[in-house]
């Protein structure tokens, strides 16, 4: 157990931050100059740019643009230890945290900012047909899948497995279902072009699937008016009010049909990280903490959640769990953190939405600002301007501007390169 700093010294407050996304490397760098000891703890040793997550799936960035190691974010931040673990208990009435190593390390603050994975809405079943997209390791993954698709296609002898093998369905119309699905069927059209002998990748047929009325749900609806027609403009199939009933190895069930289709993407729904459960508190039905208004846990003034584990309303509505309101939670509950060193009262957290970005393929997109609305090429390069600029480190921006802009000209991604086991 380790309560004091290593080595002795001074005895100063010792905040534990579970989680180096969004929420957690935040509130990590807004306590730069604090006179506090902090030990932030994540089972990867990098922090992931996920709104680019995709990008990677579908060969258009390597794993590094879009990543970078925490040690090194921190490196200059002689407050902070980074440990690399995973936490798997959490004894609140010791204020201690459980590693998988059986470690444990004590805490004066706590902060739980673990994120999310997928949610398959109780079919649990699906997932190794059809993997969702959160981490490097899920996007490295699934562009093993779409790719391997197409040398399958090719080397099928028989039309029906060919058919099914240029199947791609992408479940989940919200912004990474849109963003797939579009970069997927410009692959197919433009960048596999003349590259195979037996198939044409132009004939995939790439689905994408909603269960609700229309994509881009949190959009206004002629934006998402807007982007279906600009999905069925590079040649993405819309299915609207119909769910997936049904997924296995050799394809999806969608209403009464089946669809033979060797590869499907989840891209519909999330759950919060198990670390919710931990706690002895009110969660709503995705997991997610129902926090106070300062974020803190109701019973444990001494624990905060950030990011999408933290479930938030405002004005009547939930605050979205998109990365600027994650960033937004992580610097509130540094304030916060602040406050309370200084005896002052904690405030309410106040989401500030700057708007949604979305992002459907080359030179389509929409953009809601505050009631100003864009879409195709001015959404685009507005797009990628607004991605461009919050990656972390300058190497990245000018790596990923040079890769789009090379991607732009020729139609070229340059990742794609198939990797592990063939038999996957």
């Amino acid at each position: 157990m380790s309560h004091e700093p290593p080595g002795g010294g001074k005895r100063v407050p010792h905040i534990v931050i579970v989680g180096g996304g969004f929420g957690g490397l935040w509130t990590t760098r807004a306590l730069a100059s604090a006179d506090v000891r902090i030990t932030l703890i994540d089972r990867r040793n990098h922090h992931l740019f996920q709104p680019l997550l995709y990008q990677v799936a579908t060969a258009g960035l390597s794993s590094p643009d879009i990543a970078a190691p925490l040690r090194h974010i921190l490196r200059s931040q002689r407050n902070v230890e980074v440990r690399l673990g995973e936490v798997v208990g959490l004894d609140a009435a010791a204020r201690e945290v459980e590693l998988a190593d059986g470690d444990r390390i004590g805490y004066d603050t706590l902060l739980l900012a673990s994120g999310a994975t997928h949610a398959y809405f109780g079919h649990d079943d699906w997932a190794p047909d059809a993997p969702g997209l959160k981490t490097l390791d899920d996007a490295l993954h699934i562009r093993r899948r779409l790719l391997l698709a197409f040398e399958r296609a090719e080397a099928a002898q028989d039309e029906a497995e060919r058919a099914a093998w240029l199947s791609f369905a992408v479940v989940g119309g919200g912004p990474t279902g849109v963003e797939l699905a579009g970069t997927l069927a410009e692959i197919a059209r433009k960048t596999l072009r003349r590259e195979f002998r037996r198939i044409d990748p132009a004939q995939a047929k790439v689905r994408l699937i909603e269960a609700g009325p229309r994509v881009l749900s949190s959009f206004p609806e002629e934006l998402s008016e807007k982007a279906r027609k600009q999905l069925q403009k590079l040649g993405v199939e819309v299915v609207t009010g119909t769910p997936v009933n049904a997924i296995d190895e050799h394809g999806y069930t969608l209403g009464d049909t089946v669809v033979p289709a060797r590869t499907v993407v989840w891209a519909a729904g999330v759950a919060a990280s198990k670390l919710g459960a931990l706690l002895d508190a009110p969660r709503d039905r995705a997991g997610r903490v129902q926090v106070l208004p300062d974020l803190s846990v109701p019973g444990h003034p001494e624990i905060f959640i950030a990011g999408d584990l933290a479930s938030v309303q405002q004005d009547g509505k939930p605050v979205p769990g998109v990365a600027p309101a994650a960033k937004q939670m992580g610097a509130h509950v540094a304030r916060a953190i602040l406050d309370r060193l200084k005896g002052r009262p904690t405030t309410p957290f106040r989401y500030k939405d700057y708007g949604n970005l979305a992002t459907i393929g080359r030179m389509a997109a929409v953009v809601d600002v505050h009631g100003f609305k864009l879409s195709g090429l001015l959404a685009w390069w507005f797009w990628l301007a607004a991605h461009v600029f919050f990656l972390i480190g300058f190497r990245n921006r000018v790596i990923v501007l040079i890769n789009w802009a090379w991607a732009y000209w020729s139609y070229q991604r340059h990742a794609r390169i198939i990797l592990g086991d063939r038999d996957d």
